[in-house]
């Protein structure tokens, strides 16, 4: 497993840190900064939307608590022109591509189906709540970068690549094998991105495979790596370092980022029913955030700059809190205006049966 922070936040040396130290070392002061307050602005984020959901505002809240470095990381490492397929947990991925992550909130109040335009969001496509179908997606177009000569031409700066997240969950599905196949037989330019945080739902990673997920990604001929996801710069350094193979013509890369969801699947669930607390106040104990901290404060930042990504933290959280209220109640019509291209007889009975069936409760329902 790489790993370049150690979870008391020491940097580690050795054979494997040395590989990717180069990555680290190209970073600005500003931009070590910039990975802390992602980190932080987007957990609190992510408390205030599970607060919202619980006060009635959406109807689901899917939490990332815990994956933050794993997401930072390795957003921060893609380029602009890269493409990313997210799963439904990429809150952090989809803050740094530049998304009003209150197109996340619409999606789970119900007031959009999207929640965003790719085109505008530096490539990052829509959350996908089917799972490890965007695998798929992915592979669909990494294909047709590959096809179309848009990498491996020699000029690093314009070669495109694409970079797909899925949870382990996802590798019991026959989506991601399909994916793997078509993108090893293709040698697609794309980073397949699992975020292995021990659960899916309520079924541990142990029971849906007996030896590391890394592992199958060599009986698809696909090199495969696994990282600490709870150490950004491991997380960082790690995708960087694989992107630029995938972009240079040297076929798909896989990566396992070992990381772990402090809170439930989504505010449906429970994870009390299924694992226990000493499992999880050990990973608490490695909190991503917490690690990166104390080695920023070996390097000599100050109280002042934590106070103030602490500050920015609030703000965002009281911003989003402010905009959701303003979203409004969703409208039904969306259920049944673009299912087609034309209209449609059938939904436009439903879509009247409903309005009737609402109109029949009466002005106080």
């Amino acid at each position: 497993m790489v790993q370049l922070l150690s979870a008391d936040g020491v940097m580690q040396s050795g054979a494997t840190a040395e590989e990717y130290l180069p990555y680290i070392e190209k970073l600005s002061d500003d931009e070590l900064r910039r990975f802390h307050r992602d980190m932080v602005v987007i957990r609190r984020f992510d408390v205030e939307a599970a607060n919202l959901q619980r006060q009635g505002q959406l109807g689901l809240w899917v939490p990332s608590m815990g994956q933050e470095a794993a997401q930072v990381g390795s957003a921060r490492a893609a380029r602009d022109h890269d493409h990313i397929f997210p799963a439904y947990r990429e809150h952090a991925v989809a803050m740094v591509r530049g998304v009003d992550v209150l197109g996340i909130i619409g999606l789970l109040r119900g007031t959009t189906h999207g929640g965003w335009n790719p085109a505008e969001s530096k490539n990052f496509h829509l959350y996908t709540l089917v799972i490890a179908s965007q695998t798929l997606h992915a592979t669909g177009y990494a294909m047709g970068i590959a096809l179309d000569g848009l990498h491996a031409t020699g000029n690093p700066d314009k070669d495109e690549a694409v970079i797909v997240y899925f949870g382990d969950g996802a590798t019991s599905q026959g989506d991601l094998n399909e994916a793997l196949v078509f993108a090893a037989s293709y040698q697609t330019p794309q980073v397949f991105f699992l975020q292995n945080n021990h659960w899916a739902i309520s079924v541990p990673v142990s029971v849906q495979s007996r030896v590391p997920l890394v592992q199958r990604a060599s009986g698809f001929g696909i090199p495969g790596v696994q990282v600490d996801g709870n150490d950004v710069l491991a997380s960082f350094a790690v995708t960087a370092k694989n992107l630029d193979e995938a972009r240079s013509g040297a076929g798909p890369r896989f990566i396992e980022a070992l990381t772990y969801r402090v809170g439930a699947h989504t505010s449906s669930d429970d994870p009390t029913k299924y694992r226990t607390d000493a499992e999880l106040q050990s990973w608490i104990a490695r909190d991503p955030i917490t690690r990166f901290e104390t080695w920023l404060r070996s390097r000599g930042e100050g109280d002042a700059f934590f106070a103030e990504v602490d500050e920015e933290a609030e703000d965002f959280a009281a911003d989003i809190r402010a905009r959701t209220y303003e979203l409004g109640t969703p409208s039904t019509d969306k259920m049944f205006d673009h299912v087609y291209s034309d209209p449609h007889p059938v939904t436009a009975a439903q879509k009247q049966w409903l309005e009737d069936y609402e109109a029949s409760m009466g002005s106080d329902s």
